[in-house]
């Protein structure tokens, strides 16, 4: 079993659509920086470093399931986890949860391939960084 890691987010004015919620698309947005965000503070291996190794994960494909709107300012968790661990591929669950009420607003799946940050084509996730992301 793979640890879960939250970040903070608090939805910002240029986050919110003209029905006066959060734009879908921005929920995609909270979780690449949750995940961006946990790199260094949850896994011991920042972005930076990541991308120092030669490597950069690109987004394969993404499922998401809206449950409830976000409102301008409220204050929210992203909750992420790794599911799975594939020779070039991360599957990681998402939840993004009203801080107040702890309530679920979406949730899904991102599947990320690891790319050679050279040549763009996909790598086999090296064993140093399974094991990071096993934690």
């Amino acid at each position: 079993m793979y640890s879960k890691f939250e970040t903070e987010i608090v939805v910002r004015p240029d986050d919110i659509d003209m029905n006066q919620h959060v734009h879908n698309a921005k929920y995609l947005d909270y979780v690449l920086f949750a995940r961006y965000d946990q790199m260094g503070r949850c896994y011991g291996m920042s972005m930076d470093e990541f991308l120092r190794l030669g490597f950069n994960w690109v987004v394969k494909a993404v499922n998401v399931e809206f449950k409830r709107p976000l409102t301008l300012g409220e204050h929210v968790i992203v909750r992420t986890w790794v599911e799975e661990i594939l020779k070039t591929e991360v599957q990681v669950g998402f939840e993004i949860l009203k801080k107040e009420n702890g309530k679920l607003s979406a949730g899904g799946t991102f599947r990320y391939t690891m790319v050679n940050g050279s040549t763009g084509k996909a790598e086999e996730i090296p064993q140093s960084i399974v094991e990071k992301y096993s934690a």
